[in-house]
């Protein structure tokens, strides 16, 4: 007999819980679901269907960030928990209204547009058990060839301050530990960026992080990031980011690159036979002081870490 996808995933979920202790078995813990929503009538009414049809124990919390459709309305009528932003204060804001409100051991984010299939919200959870975060990373491309390459440059920027392979850095469809959110919620932006930053946050604070291929769906609507004013604005947050929990992937290479222009720049000098200039002392100096900054930062970017849970 042929199990079709959902039907494997449930078996699957029932051999870990027949294997694990009542506590740690994903349909006995509450499972927070979090949808941040910004004028999303057309789709979030069947985004919450197939949500509140898994067998899973959950919460159901939709952010209605300003909407001016209806949206909380709608969540509300099929028993959501609406928590409702008097103005559009950005996804990121969303986010993390819904992680100061979540009581669920696990919290699980998700988008309201119906990009993403509610049943791979099982695949996620059932990870839990080994990870303390389960990210859903996209297939293929976004069928946009300027979105394509930037979502490559990021994860190949955040693969390097990570230290290891980074799947999908933007994805907001993923699974986390409640308490480990909590604990790092302070530290996200008010805007798209939130994935990035929580994405670093527990690769740097050495956290299990798993990604599980998932397959997204075509949006309803036209898309709400703009590829100039968010592309740029993604770029500095991921710097300001870096900085947070990894100053030294950013600051060791430039203080290095200006001492060794220096440095290389003097020993020419000598070869030649001529005397030490103004611009080799000021090179070497602000080399040497970015070295000692980025050594500095990164000592305080550990203390950080370190109170995250």
């Amino acid at each position: 007999m042929v199990l079709t996808v959902e039907e494997t995933i449930l078996t699957e979920l029932n051999k870990r819980e027949q294997s694990s202790t009542p506590s740690d078995r994903p349909s006995d813990r509450l499972i927070t679901v979090v949808i941040p929503a910004y004028n999303e009538a057309g789709a979030i009414a069947n985004v919450m269907r197939r949500i509140q049809e898994l067998p899973l124990h959950l919460e159901l919390i939709v952010i209605d960030d300003g909407s001016s459709d209806g949206t909380g309305e709608i969540a509300r009528s099929m028993g959501a928990r609406v928590l409702r932003h008097p103005t559009n204060r950005g996804n990121g804001a969303a986010i993390r209204t819904g992680i100061r409100a979540a009581t669920g051991s696990i919290l699980v984010f998700i988008d309201a547009d119906g990009q993403h299939d509610p049943k791979d919200i099982l695949c996620l959870v059932t990870e839990m058990g080994s990870y303390d975060m389960v990210v859903g990373a996209r297939r293929g491309n976004s069928g946009v060839w300027y979105r394509n390459i930037a979502n490559w440059i990021y994860n190949q920027f955040a693969s390097y301050v990570a230290g290891f392979h980074i799947d999908d850095l933007t994805s907001g469809f993923r699974a986390i530990r409640t308490s480990l959110a909590k604990s790092m919620c302070y530290l996200l932006p008010n805007t798209f960026s939130s994935s990035t930053t929580m994405t670093l946050a527990v690769a740097r604070g050495g956290y299990g992080i798993k990604y599980i291929p998932i397959e997204v769906n075509k949006r309803m609507d036209k898309s709400k990031i703009s590829l100039l004013r968010d592309g740029f604005r993604f770029f500095v947050i991921m710097a300001r980011t870096t900085m947070l929990f990894s100053p030294v992937k950013v600051l060791g290479p430039l203080g290095l690159l200006v001492a060794l222009t220096g440095f290389v720049y003097a020993i020419y000098r000598l070869v030649i036979g001529r005397n030490w200039t103004i611009p080799i002392t000021i090179s070497l100096t602000v080399g040497t002081l970015i070295l000692v900054l980025a050594l500095i930062c990164e000592q305080i970017a550990t203390l950080r870490l370190q109170n995250m849970e």
